[in-house]
C-alpha cells in the first residue's frame, strides 16, 4: 500500500474517533453549555467525514471539464478525454452539501444558544441535573 491509502486511512480514523468522543461528551456531561461544544465538534467530524467520501485519492483537479473555452466550448471531446476527466476530478456534490449544512448548523447552533439562555433567566442553572431536582420538588 502507497503512503497516501496509510494517510488516507488515518485520517478516517482520527474523525471516527473524534465522532466517538463527541457522542462520549454529549451522552455524559450534564451542562448544557458542554453538550452545544460537543454537538458541534460532531457536526464538524461529520462534515469533514462527508469530505473524504467525496474525495478520490488520484484526483488533482477541480470538475471543470478541460474542452474549450465559453466562447467555444468544445464540449464533445473524445471519449479518452471524457474518461481522463472523469478519473481525475473531484465529486462536488458533497462539497455542495457541505455547505449547506454549515449554514443549518449554523442556525441550529444560534437556536440552541437562545434557547439556553432563556433556560438560564428562568431557571438560574444550565446544570441538567439540577434542572431535573427543580422539577422533581
Amino acid at each position: 500500500m502507497s503512503l497516501e491509502t496509510y494517510i488516507w486511512y488515518y485520517m478516517v480514523a482520527v474523525i471516527v474517533l473524534t465522532i466517538s468522543y463527541s457522542l462520549y461528551g454529549i451522552v455524559t456531561r450534564s451542562h448544557i453549555v458542554k453538550k452545544m461544544i460537543f454537538i458541534t465538534i460532531l457536526s464538524d467530524a461529520v462534515y469533514v467525514l462527508l469530505v473524504f467520501m467525496g474525495y478520490r485519492i488520484n484526483a488533482s483537479m477541480p470538475p471543470v471539464y478541460p474542452g474549450g473555452t465559453l466562447l467555444n466550448p468544445n464540449l464533445p471531446g473524445s471519449p479518452g478525454d471524457i474518461e481522463s476527466f472523469i478519473s481525475r476530478s473531484v465529486d462536488p456534490v458533497p462539497q455542495v452539501l457541505i455547505v449547506t449544512a454549515i449554514v443549518i448548523g449554523l442556525a441550529q447552533l444560534i437556536f440552541l444558544s437562545s434557547i439556553s439562555l432563556k433556560i438560564a433567566k428562568a431557571a438560574g442553572t444550565l446544570n441538567i441535573k439540577r434542572l431535573e431536582v427543580e422539577e422533581n420538588e
